[in-house]
């Protein structure tokens, strides 16, 4: 069955006019008279015109598409960021193609190829937990592809960058369990790699440090996958409570972390009862027992953020010269879990 759509040519014999005079009153041009641009919007819009993307993309040498790099659409977080990527691209012409790492560094790679090779206008990153090697993104980045770096960032390419304010935010959580009386606060991250594994555990450490509460190396956890896999943070609980120093609290500082930490502590054979507060966007942090203190991201304002920086890059007639980062601040949003009991 084949599938036959309305073009230029066909709204031009309908009104008896040259398709040249249709394609520019379908653009606005000043050239046209108001008279016949209405006559042909109106037409076009009654028989259901679209303009063909293949044909615009070959006429502009663009896509119209952009790539999306993320380690798991699942995650609160990145969910949140999509729907906001796509609040911005979709209302400025441009479709979203989005793959996930997984937190590999082998498939961020093999991700970001594929959208090279698929001639997308730019690309919206959040760098995977494995990634160290920033080559790939190097190489591509010079030959021309706009790259714009969302929440997990890097200061190794030079170009926009959108993220949280996670030091303030890991600064506040730490802060709000210490005022509720906890001391020996553990704190369990992602890869040591990450951008903001760095800035919520220098969050942590200050927090500490204005108390005049030691750090405590040993009350450190590092998981690699981010949470993705269960049994790293089982394992990281276990090992925190059989230390010579047992914690009275703890912080995660990840949205996956924070949920699946929660979940384990129930199901520790020794029954512990610690203050918790994490870093999540699960909308479902207060239904949690007990519900849960959280510090939340501007997940949908990072996502627009980054894709109206990327379009910008990708539209400008000029090379851009000049990139920012913007930090948007965190939520901390206190519940039931971080309050200490007597």
């Amino acid at each position: 069955m084949r599938f036959d759509t309305v073009t230029i040519k066909d709204i031009a014999k309908a009104l008896n006019l040259s398709t040249s005079t249709v394609s520019r009153a379908l653009r606005g041009s000043y050239e046209i008279s108001d008279e016949t641009k209405k006559l042909v919007l109106e037409y076009a819009e009654k028989i259901n015109y679209r303009p063909n993307p293949i044909a615009l993309s070959l006429k502009e040498r663009r896509s119209r598409a952009i790539g999306v790099v993320v380690s798991e659409i699942a995650n609160n977080f990145f969910s949140q960021a999509i729907n906001g990527i796509e609040s911005i691209a979709y209302n400025r012409g441009y479709h979203v193609i989005i793959t996930q790492s997984h937190e590999s560094e082998e498939r961020e790679k093999v991700n970001v190829m594929h959208h090279a090779s698929r001639s997308v206008d730019g690309l919206l990153i959040s760098l995977s937990s494995g990634t160290v090697d920033l080559t790939f993104l190097k190489e591509l980045y010079d030959k021309g592809l706009p790259i714009v770096f969302f929440d997990r960032i890097t200061d190794e390419i030079d170009t926009h960058k959108v993220t949280a304010n996670n030091y303030m935010g890991a600064f506040q959580a730490t802060e709000h369990l210490i005022y509720q009386g906890f001391k020996k606060i553990a704190h369990i991250t992602s890869s040591p790699y990450l951008s903001i594994t760095k800035e919520r555990l220098q969050g942590y450490k200050e927090a500490l440090e204005k108390h005049q509460i030691p750090f405590n190396e040993s009350l450190v956890r590092y998981c690699n996958h981010g949470g993705m896999i269960a049994e790293e943070i089982a394992d990281a609980l276990v090992s925190l409570f059989k230390g010579k120093t047992k914690p009275d609290a703890i912080f995660t500082a990840g949205d996956r972390i924070t949920t699946v930490c929660f979940k384990e502590l129930k199901n520790l054979k020794q029954k512990v009862n610690v203050g918790f507060a994490g870093f999540t966007n699960s909308r479902v942090g207060e239904l949690f027992d007990p519900p849960m203190t959280v510090v939340q991201q501007p997940a949908f304002q990072i996502g627009q953020t980054a894709t109206e920086m990327l379009i910008q890059m990708i539209e400008s007639k000029r090379p851009v010269l000049h990139f920012e980062t913007k930090i948007l601040d965190t939520e901390l949003i206190i519940r039931e879990s971080s309050m200490k009991k007597e």
